[in-house]
């Protein structure tokens, strides 16, 4: 049976954008790709707020986290943790043997200026990873004064972000933030199949990459830059998936980025209303997400089996992640879901517990 996705990623894909990958194929180095890449990068430029470089890749957001972070430091790296997403970083920090430390809160809280201050004033760091939306715990880092501040005190280093679960459903203005690398898979607020990844990416973090020896190849700046002129990729890119991200960004834009960013705020409110009066919030509402809900279990109810039950009614919500699992349980609203599609999911939550 179908299901309508409301996990953290895959979303739920329109019919509309699932056909547009079923365009005719073309080659990758012939002009008709050329002339597609050399579409998408403005858009994807202007719904990033900036005029640096923007890649594609054909990959995982991981495997472009694990690349960036090979390239970004000659010196130290602090990788700031507050859950099993942004651990990653610092678990792809250490497997590449690359100089670093952690920064690590409790799950549920959120990286604060403060603490990035206190952090980089011990040793000579010249880059930083942060998560923008960490999708286990619900949480959202303050990512713009975090840069601010680092801006003001740690000039030299750079600002690396995963922003997997919030861009296009946040607004992330690049340039006025001063970040240098923020990466994101198409497959949560893009509302796109997964496999394609994007990736925005300042000049001083193509400067710094270079510097860097055993910098990688396949995700390396320099090996993207041999063609990005000519509006392509250095290995086969997901066609596909990039002919259908075409599509979604002029959908975005006829909504109006400020109007799908309200969106998603406004979808965000309604449920943390209806988990506040039927359940608890989990984590510090002073920085909770919006694109996904992570509900305290406070019933004790069974999460596996509430989700047993919405399949049946055409719905799919995500557990609790790792130690979190059947403790709570995650509603995203993200992507190309509207607000009535979070109203009939609630309704449905509501009948099936009697609430």
């Amino acid at each position: 049976m179908y299901k309508k996705l409301f996990i953290p990623g895959p979303t739920h894909v329109r019919k509309e954008i699932l056909e547009a990958q079923a365009a005719p194929m073309i080659g990758h180095r012939a002009k008709e790709y050329s002339a597609l890449q050399g579409e998408v990068t403005p858009k994807l430029q202007k719904l990033l707020y900036t005029d640096q470089r923007v890649y594609l890749y054909a990959s995982s957001s991981s495997g472009v986290m694990e690349g960036s972070v090979r390239q970004a430091s000659t010196k130290r790296v602090l990788d700031t943790v507050c859950g099993a997403f942004s651990k990653r970083w610092h678990e792809m920090t250490m497997a590449n043997g690359i100089p670093c430390d952690k920064l690590e809160v409790p799950m549920g809280q959120a990286i604060t200026p403060e603490l990035v201050d206190a952090a980089l004033a011990q040793d000579e760091y010249d880059a930083i990873t942060l998560c923008l939306n960490e999708t286990s715990t619900g949480v959202m880092n303050p990512i713009p004064e975090i840069a601010q501040l680092i801006h003001e005190k740690y000039p030299d280093v750079l600002i690396l972000v995963d922003a997997v679960s919030g861009m296009a459903g946040v607004k992330i203005e690049f340039d006025a933030w001063g970040l240098d690398v923020c990466i994101a898979g198409v497959q949560k607020c893009f509302a796109l199949p997964a496999g394609l990844t994007v990736a925005a990416v300042s000049d001083r973090a193509r400067e710094r990459a270079l510097q860097v020896p055993n910098r990688g190849h396949y995700f390396a700046y320099d090996q993207m830059d041999k063609k990005y002129e000519a509006h392509q990729t250095p290995a086969t890119p997901a066609i596909s998936l990039i002919q259908a991200l075409n599509q979604q960004l002029d959908d975005m834009f006829a909504e109006g980025l400020e109007n799908r960013f309200a969106r998603h705020l406004e979808m965000a409110e309604v449920v943390r209303d209806w988990a506040r009066k039927n359940f608890a919030l989990y984590g510090d509402e002073r920085y909770l997400s919006n694109t996904v809900t992570n509900v305290e279990n406070t019933r004790g109810i069974s999460v596996a089996g509430l989700n047993e039950e919405l399949a049946k009614r055409g719905a799919m919500i995500s557990n609790g992640y790792g130690s979190l699992k059947e403790k709570c349980f995650r509603i995203a609203h993200m992507g190309d879901l509207q607000m009535s599609d979070i109203e009939w999911l609630l309704a449905q939550i509501d009948d099936i517990l009697e609430l």
